[in-house]
């Protein structure tokens, strides 16, 4: 079911536990070398349909293909080709960074050389720390760094960067940008709207078990057609007006005060308020 440019196709997914349909006829299609972010609020099916790609989780129905396989029935030389990075990692916290990316690269037959995986994720002067003295950030980049070891054609994110300073944040962004820029096609799961929006190709939108929407960031949900509030002080009250031309009402304003408008604020929907009103018209909440 995929090609050359298609990553991941989905037709039909269904998955129920007991009585409730937590994937209820999904269709997606991935291309390759894209980053693409799941977006969904928790119960929605957005892990239900990771773990089913990653081959984690069976599925009740339809046709699943990545990377040319049905995960339902993966082989040794397809998960070589798969890299994971989960919410949340533990163990191996007496080895040091040079110690675990060493030791992991042995369980593929074609890894990345583990001393430029270790440069390429930033901790090269963390090699002979500990993984337990490390911090939130150079934990997530080690967590990295053992998902590309592999030298994955396809990776999942989930929850990437959690817990993370704004700092730290900005520089894991880099890092994915980077990746991206390798090919390697990602997959992203992630409450930050801002995340999706900086590192996504495009976005989807999952609510109670199916697809209510897939574009790009900035036309997600007719977005970019969506009207613009112009801002405004005048006679000492704020005022307003909703518009599709708001340069427009800008010029318009500007000639009226002869200059600087007061106050002036231009603001368009963003990403979160665009998500939240597709959750809301599909009956699902965020939590």
């Amino acid at each position: 079911m995929t090609t050359t440019t298609t990553a991941i196709a989905v037709r039909g997914l269904r998955k129920a536990y007991g009585s409730t349909h937590a994937v209820a006829g999904v269709d997606l299609d991935i291309d390759a070398g894209e980053v693409f972010a799941l977006l969904g609020p928790n119960g929605a099916g957005k892990t239900t349909t990771v773990e089913i790609l990653e081959g984690f989780r069976r599925r009740d129905g339809g046709e699943v293909d990545v990377l040319g396989i049905d995960p339902g029935r993966p082989t040794a030389e397809w998960r070589s080709r798969i890299g994971i990075v989960l919410q949340s990692t533990g163990g191996n916290d007496e080895l040091t960074v040079d110690e675990l990316i060493h030791h992991f690269a042995g369980y593929y037959p074609n890894s990345r050389n583990p001393d430029d995986v270790i440069v390429a994720v930033g901790l090269d002067d963390k090699r002979r720390t500990r993984s337990r003295h490390l911090s939130g950030g150079q934990r997530r980049r080690l967590d990295v760094a053992l998902g590309i070891l592999g030298r994955p054609d396809l990776l999942f994110l989930d929850e990437p960067t959690t817990g993370f300073d704004p700092e730290a944040r900005r520089e894991f962004w880099a890092l994915i940008d980077d990746l991206a820029d390798g090919g390697t096609t990602i997959i992203l799961t992630t409450h930050y709207l801002d995340e999706a929006e900086h590192l996504a190709d495009r976005v989807g939108v999952i609510a109670n078990g199916r697809i209510v929407a897939v574009d790009t960031p900035s036309h997600l949900g007719g977005r970019a057609n969506a009207q613009a509030t112009v801002r405004w002080v005048e006679d000492g009250h704020a005022r307003s007006t909703a518009t599709t031309e708001p340069t427009g009402t800008v010029q318009q304003l500007a000639g009226r005060f002869g200059g600087e408008v007061p106050g002036l604020q231009v603001v368009r929907p963003t990403l979160e308020d665009v998500y939240l009103t597709l959750i809301g018209e599909n009956g699902a909440e965020e939590s």
